[in-house]
């Protein structure tokens, strides 16, 4: 399992399968050439040669030349960071040039899977400038705790409604009073159902917590806006009216 989640790892650093086995191989020998890496690894000679290339082109293995071509390599940690710096640089050229885009989103965008979910919640969270509206169960919610308790940080309204699920034990510091600016009522269990308004123009609803099979509908839609709007106001004057605001 651990072997299978380095290469998985690697891969998403740009390697591809063999490349990674291979590299994983390599790191375990320190140095080593194509004909002993085809042996300890069961691929065969003419792809670990390939793979070999790759990772030497792809600044994860050094190449030194002797009697015989051997490869050591790179250290993973050295190998990452270059990748990071490079997309960072990357990135930085992308904000500059791309056309500018529109404010709002027209329409309706479906995203698939809690990374992909996930991802939209954070950089949703990282754009607000005013306020945001969460409702999400406290077990989802603990995994944006860092990025909630930062808007807390730069005067930015938070307010969630959350629920403790049967069993959970770890509860959350920002639930715990310890989210200064951050307002929360308690509310039902909706499980895996999940809903968040940021800055009265982008709303994100509908499952999380469920792995690829999680889905959510995206828009900054005006009309659907209020309407999620309008919802959780409701829902918060009925909180109110029971005395369920927790902090």
């Amino acid at each position: 399992m651990e072997e299978k989640k380095l290469v998985e790892y690697l891969v998403s650093f740009g390697l591809t399968g063999q490349e990674a086995s291979v590299y994983l191989e390599l790191y375990r020998s320190g140095t080593s050439n194509g004909y002993e890496l085809a042996k300890k690894t069961g691929i065969s000679r003419s792809n670990v040669y390939k793979a070999l290339e790759g990772l030497s082109d792809k600044g994860a293995a050094y190449v030194s030349e002797g009697s015989s071509r051997k490869y050591t390599a790179v250290e993973v940690l050295e190998f990452c960071q270059n990748k990071i710096n490079s997309l960072i640089r990357k990135q930085e050229f992308l904000s500059e040039h791309m056309p500018k885009e529109k404010e709002n989103v027209e329409g309706y965008v479906t995203i698939v899977s809690d990374e992909h979910i996930g991802d939209k919640i954070r950089n949703m969270l990282a754009k607000a400038k005013k306020r945001v509206y969460l409702s999400m169960s406290a077990s989802l919610l603990i995994k944006f705790e860092d990025e909630l308790r930062e808007l807390a940080e730069r005067n930015i309204k938070v307010v969630i409604l959350t629920a403790f699920p049967r069993g959970m034990d770890d509860r959350p510091e920002l639930l715990s009073g310890k989210g200064k600016g951050i307002k929360i009522y308690i509310t039902s269990d909706k499980k895996n159902q999940i809903g968040i308004i940021t800055d009265s123009k982008y709303v994100l609803s509908g499952e999380l917590g469920k792995g690829k099979d999680s889905t959510c509908l995206y828009s900054g839609q005006p009309n659907f806006v209020q309407v999620f709007k309008d919802s959780m106001k409701n829902e918060i004057r009925l909180l109110e009216l029971e005395g369920k605001k927790g902090a």
